[in-house]
């Protein structure tokens, strides 16, 4: 009756090995990593911060230019915690939804914008961190961890009354959900991310340069699209872990 849901599973345990590509090795502490992603990602994340202190370094009581945009992302954040988790419980994981959220933004825009591959590297390419499935995994289990910590810390060991509601008899169905939610997260996120890219450089080779600019717009339209998505389903999955028992 499983034996789907437990190929998922099973594939989403090997999904590390999956590889697109060469990429570049870096050798830490005796663990291998995508040096190409360790690159990127870093980029992305001093590029968020340096934002965040030019927009936030000389506050004014009326806001002007950067900090009046970044106080409009800041509310648009807090409407999808607030419209998710709820009005009572959202401020403390408002940190974690947009962290999420700009990172994920930030590493699918630097892949669409940011001609990569006229940087040489000794093996393989820069591109898009949430190209490789190893940064889109990362991700969801951080997201299974927040909800499994929320729903633990509201409802204490009562949380795992859930998987008996309504009746006992979907106990499995209700356990294999918490592997499906990080396998669709992953998946979804790495799959979008990944064809857009392959789908430029398609066109960027067969036309000439003008030609592929329509599809790289809408690149960025579903880079958003696929961020947004993203931290939206990380904030309903904390908002119900964080739901009394018995009140679904």
């Amino acid at each position: 009756m499983y034996q789907k849901e437990i190929e998922e599973i099973s594939s989403f345990i090997a999904i590390s090995a999956v590889e697109v590509g060469k990429h570049l090795y870096w050798t830490i502490g005796g663990y291998q990593i995508h040096g190409q992603v360790f690159i990127v990602s870093w980029l992305v994340i001093a590029t968020l911060l340096i934002l965040a202190f030019t927009g936030t370094r000389n506050l004014d009581r009326i806001p002007k230019k950067m900090q009046n945009f970044m106080e409009f992302i800041l509310e648009f954040l807090q409407d999808i915690a607030k419209n998710q988790i709820g009005e009572h419980e959202y401020r403390p994981w408002v940190p974690y939804i947009a962290t999420i959220f700009l990172f994920i933004l930030g590493s699918n825009w630097a892949g669409a914008l940011i001609p990569w591959k006229l940087i040489v590297l000794p093996e393989g390419e820069l591109a898009a961190p949430t190209n490789d499935i190893n940064t889109t995994v990362a991700l969801s289990l951080l997201t299974s961890a927040a909800y499994f910590y929320a729903g633990l810390s509201k409802n204490g060991l009562g949380y795992f009354g859930r998987y008996i509601e309504p009746t006992p008899v979907l106990l499995p169905i209700n356990i294999l959900e918490d592997f499906t939610k990080p396998l669709s997260l992953s998946f979804r996120l790495f799959g979008n991310i990944l064809a857009d890219e392959l789908v430029v450089s398609v066109f960027t080779l067969l036309v000439p340069i003008l030609i592929p600019l329509p599809v790289m717009i809408l690149g960025l339209f579903a880079s958003s699209i696929q961020a947004l998505i993203f931290s939206t389903l990380s904030a309903a999955y904390i908002g119900e872990a964080m739901e009394g028992h018995g009140e679904h």
